[in-house]
């Protein structure tokens, strides 16, 4: 897929092989496995099976997963991805994560907003949702701040790093979308 979604700060590209050292030095730290799938420890073989497992979901037109490029060092700072593409009933859910040493600059932001543009743009996608867990206030303002809305909220739903989480499960509508800006 050659794919490219431009920002002020980020680039949205196809992962590579070489991208496996910055993707497993962002994901490491144990904050991003905390509220997300991605395992912890995670180390470099993780990397180098995710970029291959990519490959697989691509073929099979599964998902439209973007590396965040981070414009200034060209090293791939998160992950952000379109999956259980519906393209009868033209809706997708998102999902993302972002090394910690780059929150708070409004980059899983910009992120968003570029993958919400390629995703009702250019899929003519409807509707595009997201789960959060319950208590990632964080990713659920996030969600809030680029137009979501939260439809439901599913209990105890996951068991996860032993404890159970709800899911918060949010949406958005093609025509609320504000292709404006961040």
């Amino acid at each position: 897929m050659d794919l490219r979604l431009e920002g002020k700060q980020i680039v949205l590209r196809p992962v590579h092989r070489s991208d496996a050292g910055s993707i497993c030095a962002n994901a490491k730290d144990r904050e991003i496995g905390r509220f997300t799938h991605v395992p912890h420890p995670y180390q470099i073989k993780n990397a180098y099976d995710f970029i291959k497992g990519v490959r697989r979901w691509e073929r099979q037109k599964q998902v439209v997963l973007l590396g965040i490029e981070n414009r200034e060092t060209g090293e791939i700072v998160g992950i952000i991805n379109l999956f259980h593409i519906d393209r009868k009933n033209r809706r997708a859910e998102v999902g993302y994560w972002l090394g910690k040493k780059h929150w708070g600059r409004g980059i899983m932001s910009e992120a968003l907003h570029l993958m919400l543009d390629y995703a009702f743009r250019e899929m003519k996608l409807v509707r595009v949702s997201a789960k959060v867990f319950h208590p990632n206030t964080a990713s659920a303002m996030l969600l809030e701040k680029a137009g979501f809305k939260l439809e439901a909220r599913l209990r105890k739903i996951a068991f996860h790093h032993r404890h159970w989480y709800d899911d918060l499960c949010y949406g958005i509508l093609r025509e609320e979308f504000r292709r404006g800006g961040v």
